[in-house]
């Protein structure tokens, strides 16, 4: 049987396990996705690497950026923004190869293109982990200027307090925190949603809950929303690819 998995920390919000289950059993094949749920990246990573049967396994919080110097190889995306969500496991005579891809970016770049057929010209980016960086990376091919929000802004980066003056001229904003993630439903990104209307579109990455506090409070508004489920599955589809070439 072949093994597939998902490492990160906690991992109580993930669908992933589930939507690979389904998929093995629809499609009848002979694997099985587990969570490697660990606050240790060492520890787990000798795990993966002494597992046979192990072909590939995805990443999340908060060991997108930290994995990376624990990969043999990494795609050039990844050289590019920093970030891994997917890893490809070879194992050979003299040991385990492991390879870093980021297929959050096509994921991302697909179901954004579905939410909206024109995509703006600009785009405010809540936060700056991992998850950021694809979707950063996703937006600067579309062609759309991105404006980085950080708590603790750095270089181009703006302010929470800022993201006021941007909201006329700035018609997508997309949540790249785990803020509103479950079990903290009820918690929101710090913006003014008064400002937003029917003129704006709000892309969260979280799909647990299915509506967040942060879509909820820009649908009040009249704003169009969208959350990342369709985004995990793309780049989950995506990723089933790699482990299997």
């Amino acid at each position: 049987m072949q093994l597939f998995g998902l490492l990160g920390f906690p991992l109580g919000h993930s669908f992933s396990k589930t939507y690979f289950t389904e998929k093995f059993k629809a499609e009848k094949i002979d694997a099985e996705f587990v969570n490697f749920e660990s606050d240790n990246i060492e520890q787990t990573l000798q795990v993966i690497k002494t597992t046979p049967s192990l072909k590939g396994f995805a990443v999340t919080i908060p060991y997108k950026e930290k994995i990376i110097p624990y990969l043999d190889y990494i795609s050039e995306d990844v050289r590019k923004i920093g970030a891994v969500n997917s890893v490809k496991v070879e194992h050979t005579i003299s040991g385990s190869i492991l390879t870093g891809y980021n297929t959050d970016i096509l994921g991302f770049k697909e179901s954004l293109l579905e939410f909206i057929q024109t995509p703006p010209t600009q785009a405010l980016l809540l936060g700056t982990g991992g998850a950021s960086k694809a979707v950063q990376h996703a937006l600067a091919s579309l062609g759309i200027e991105v404006f980085t929000v950080s708590r603790t802004p750095h270089f181009s980066e703006i302010s929470y307090d800022q993201v006021a003056r941007f909201l006329s001229n700035t018609p997508l904003i997309i949540n790249a925190t785990p803020v509103g993630m479950w079990p903290h439903v009820t918690n929101c990104p710090d913006i003014p949603y008064h400002l937003l209307s029917s003129n704006h579109y709000l892309f969260d990455l979280i799909y647990n809950p299915e509506i967040t506090e942060f879509m909820h409070r820009g649908e009040q508004q009249g704003a169009r929303i969208k959350n990342g489920l369709q985004m995990l599955y793309l780049q989950a589809d995506y990723s089933w690819k790699l482990w299997n070439t």
